[in-house]
């Protein structure tokens, strides 16, 4: 290990994304994505991992496109989603994602195609299903009436029903559809579409699982109801005919994905989200459900899992929720018997429980990069080798806590440099998270605060009210009263973290997204303690950002109807005049979960009010910042924006934006 890599440098860092397990439990495939040659972008590749603490990653595949979506059959074929050219096809199917299959010895061969590209595979009993985006109509006429629209210069889309947007990307006119086949050597064979006519149902939060005979598909479906609303149910289509059943449904509830079938073909889990309103948050339970009856039941209840599996036996769960700053893996049995397995500070996901009653996964921390690991049935963790480099931290991670006006205790993860003393005391950044229904446990690639500490700052990761992992009472204080109780949490964490002797109390500085950008908008309304704040893909004027974000309903649900007092009320453009800090606003032209109206009606009130500050605006980013050059220079101008205020040092352009 050297020294954490500057801003440049860790962009260009490979990530692990996925990991798979074959049946047998012999062979681990994760998706690695790294960046590509021309460094302007990221792919994605197939890498074996050794079960072995030993061995060496093996890369099993290597296209300009890349590959994802690593899915194995039954029998331990490897299906995975590639955009890359078919060289053995005279016609290469264009630059749409196709299905390919990976035997354990050749080379991939392509095996189904669709228009409009296809996305998530399962495979089981013989059958392969995968989902594809149709033109709504005739799926065999497709592609016609696909180049009809492209020469006829026609990109409009006609909706009747909510909603239009998701994250970055319109809805519509396609929709998902399943087709199903069975598995040949050449191929598939028999092709059918299962869903000619889903109205949509299929798009987006979509999950979905096959039974191991292959006879049914089990997917969540969107339903729609009155006055622009939707609900998630979950239901079961048969390969045969088509026909489609619902499993679980019920007013006031989604039910999500992940969804995964027993092994045994008998429950299927998925989780079951109670609807917030404006008295009561939202819940979650792992929930499941008998694939004969459809009767269902909570096996977990008040828990956020990011990951959920079946044991071989088909006798119990694991999942891994968020649980105090952490998230372990718990295993839970089918008469609701919930125990914990991991006992260390990692936050685990993309669980593969293996024959022999160990678990494959990715274990990332705070402090630590996702990186593979077997976790063995009495709960001790060994690190298995990763095609991603271990990184030299430059500072310590302690866990900190303070109590609320409340009495609630509120903890959070303190990052200081390593070179901090009460002779050379570190500036302080206080960083708020997003959500608001989240939490601070895991390692993020864009939000680290291992660069700001690079930097000499001490970084206060705090998880204040509606955060996940400390039961729903946590959620309850917080709601629908987001600032004025945030911000209080908020402000006891950072009193407490300031009477450390190796962090300066002087010179401090906030920032946040989305969420955490809300909050830090009110934080600047409502107190001038720091000397600069950062707010990134921000709400400000709740009333203009309810009517235009792509999920509206969900706030609808909160907030009550647009112009009710309570989005008056916790809306922090009504502090304008109170707002003496200076403010860097950054923001991407294709958010749609925040749009981009919000930050140009925050720079426009900044600006008419004369409150120094800057905008950082990206023409092609989302709610995140995902391009690497986009990447470099938010890090660039944050900092840059930091040492002007915080450390008093003259303003530089970053050396990305000149």
């Amino acid at each position: 290990m050297s020294q954490f890599p500057d801003i440049r440098e860790y962009t260009a860092l490979p990530r692990m994304n996925a990991l798979r397990l074959s049946p047998d439990g012999t062979r681990l495939v994760s998706v690695v994505q790294s960046l590509n040659p021309d460094g302007k972008s990221y792919g994605t590749a197939l890498w074996e991992i050794p079960q072995d603490p030993g061995g060496e990653p093996r890369r099993l595949t290597r296209s300009a496109k890349g590959e994802a979506g690593a899915e194995f059959a039954p029998d331990g074929t490897l299906f995975f989603v590639s955009r890359r050219p078919d060289e053995t096809a005279k016609e290469s199917g264009g630059d749409t994602a196709a299905l390919w299959l990976l035997p354990e010895r050749g080379e991939p061969v392509r095996v189904a195609t669709r228009p409009g590209g296809i996305g998530g595979v399962r495979a089981a009993g013989g059958t392969v299903v995968y989902a594809s985006e149709v033109l709504p109509g005739d799926a065999a006429t497709e592609e016609e009436r696909r180049k009809a629209r492209d020469e006829a210069g026609v990109s409009a889309i006609l909706h009747e029903g909510y909603p239009v947007r998701y994250w970055d990307h319109d809805l519509g006119p396609a929709q998902t559809r399943f087709f199903a086949g069975r598995a040949a050597r050449e191929g598939l064979e028999d092709v059918r579409d299962l869903t000619p006519e889903p109205g949509g149902a299929l798009d987006e939060h979509l999950s979905f699982d096959v039974t191991p005979d292959g006879e049914t598909v089990v997917a969540t479906w969107r339903v729609a109801l009155p006055s622009g609303d939707v609900r998630w149910d979950l239901v079961a289509v048969d390969v045969a005919d088509g026909s489609r059943r619902t499993l679980a449904t019920s007013e006031g509830h989604d039910f999500a994905g992940p969804v995964t079938v027993s092994p045994d073909g008998r429950h299927v889990a998925c989780l079951r989200e109670h609807h917030g309103t404006e008295e009561t948050p939202i819940a979650l339970d792992l929930w499941v459900v008998d694939l004969s009856t459809g009767e269902g039941r909570a096996v977990a209840g008040e828990v956020f899992p990011a990951s959920v599996a079946w044991a071989p036996s088909s006798r119990e769960l694991f999942f891994a929720a968020d649980h105090q700053g952490r998230r372990p893996i718990f295993r839970a049995t089918l008469d609701g018997a919930v125990t914990r397995l991991t006992s260390d500070d990692g936050a685990y996901a993309e669980l593969c429980p293996a024959p022999d009653g160990s678990v494959y996964a990715l274990r990332g921390a705070i402090d630590s990069p996702p990186r593979p690991v077997r976790v063995a049935p009495g709960g001790s963790v060994t690190t298995l080798p990763s095609p991603t480099p271990p990184l030299d931290l430059p500072g310590t991670l302690t866990e900190v806590t303070a109590t609320a006006e409340d009495g609630t205790e509120i903890r959070g993860w303190l990052v200081v440099p390593a070179d901090a003393t009460a002779e050379d005391p570190a500036p302080f950044l206080l960083w708020i998270h997003g959500g608001p229904v989240s939490s601070w446990n895991d390692w993020s690639w864009r939000w680290n605060p291992w660069i700001m500490a690079r930097h000499g700052y001490a970084v206060l990761l705090p998880d204040p009210c509606m955060s996940t992992g400390y039961g729903q009472d946590m959620i309850q204080r917080g709601w629908g009263d987001w600032g004025p109780v945030t911000h209080a949490d908020l402000m006891a964490i950072t009193d407490e973290c300031l009477k450390r002797p190796e962090i300066d109390e002087q010179r401090t500085a906030a920032m946040g997204g989305s969420f955490g950008g809300y909050m830090a908008n009110w934080v600047a309304g409502h107190t001038d303690r720091f000397r600069a704040i950062v707010t990134h893909a921000s709400l400000w004027n709740l009333d203009q950002f309810a009517g235009t974000t792509d999920g509206a309903n969900f706030w609808q649900r909160e907030f009550g109807a647009l112009g009710s007092a309570r989005y008056a009320r916790l809306s922090p453009h009504r502090w304008l005049g109170e707002i003496r800090t200076p403010m860097l606003v950054i923001h991407g032209d294709r958010d749609y979960r925040v749009p981009i109206g919000e930050g140009l009606r925050l720079w426009w009130d900044l600006q008419r009010s004369g409150v120094e500050s800057k905008f950082l605006y990206f023409p092609d980013e989302n709610h995140w910042v995902l391009k690497p050059g986009n990447a470099v220079a938010w890090y660039e101008t944050v900092l840059a924006f930091l040492a002007q205020h915080v450390l008093g040092e003259e303003w530089t352009r970053p050396p990305s934006l000149t």
